[in-house]
């Protein structure tokens, strides 16, 4: 059985909850007046704002060596909607990666909403779940865990697409929030 700690509790956390519970993995969740829990799972997502990363890594930074981290933070500039704000051609979870350097840090989740990933559908398409990393076996136990619960996933290469992924789940929360797409819309991928 695969352990999993979800750091967050919002839309996103319940969604991929669901997901992994739906392929019989054993779920753990952390909320943010939580700031030394015992962290039970060898996949950790943090199902948080961007924001929030300092603080997690600054409480739990030692716990998270070894573990596969997924960050499915879109580090957008959420008062003007008009900017990133991560260094140029950085990304959040390069920036979370140098923050811990002895986990193992994929980045999942941004380009997809809520309800998408609860549907697992995206219009008439399967929800797909892009990820990027560097270790290739926590990409796979992450796709694994991912597919188990009913969703496809798609190895998008290293963490440095990162950056990419970031920019898409920009575009996409822009027109979102201008009401240009519903928020259980999104992109699909089809192959």
């Amino acid at each position: 059985m695969t352990n999993i700690t979800i750091f967050g509790n919002g839309n996103m956390g319940a969604a991929i909850d669901a997901i992994f519970a739906k392929g019989g993995a054993a779920v753990q969740h952390i909320g943010s007046s939580e700031h030394d829990a015992e962290i039970q799972g060898d996949i950790v997502v943090l199902a948080v704002p961007y924001t929030a990363l300092e603080q997690i890594t600054a409480d739990y930074g030692d716990k998270l060596a070894g573990k596969t981290v997924v960050d499915i933070t879109n580090p957008l500039d959420f008062a003007t909607f008009d900017a990133l704000v991560v260094p140029t051609g950085s990304s959040a979870a390069a920036e979370l990666q140098k923050a811990l350097p002895s986990a193992k840090v994929v980045k999942a989740f941004n380009t997809n909403f809520a309800g998408t990933l609860a549907s697992g559908q995206v219009g008439d398409v399967a929800t797909t779940v892009l990820i990027a990393g560097d270790d290739a076996s926590a990409k796979q136990a992450l796709a694994d865990a991912v597919t188990a619960g009913g969703v496809r996933a798609i190895d998008a290469g290293a963490l440095k697409r990162a950056h990419e992924l970031e920019a898409v789940g920009f575009l996409q929360l822009t027109l979102a929030a201008q009401e240009k797409v519903a928020w259980d819309a999104g992109f699909a991928v089809v192959s």
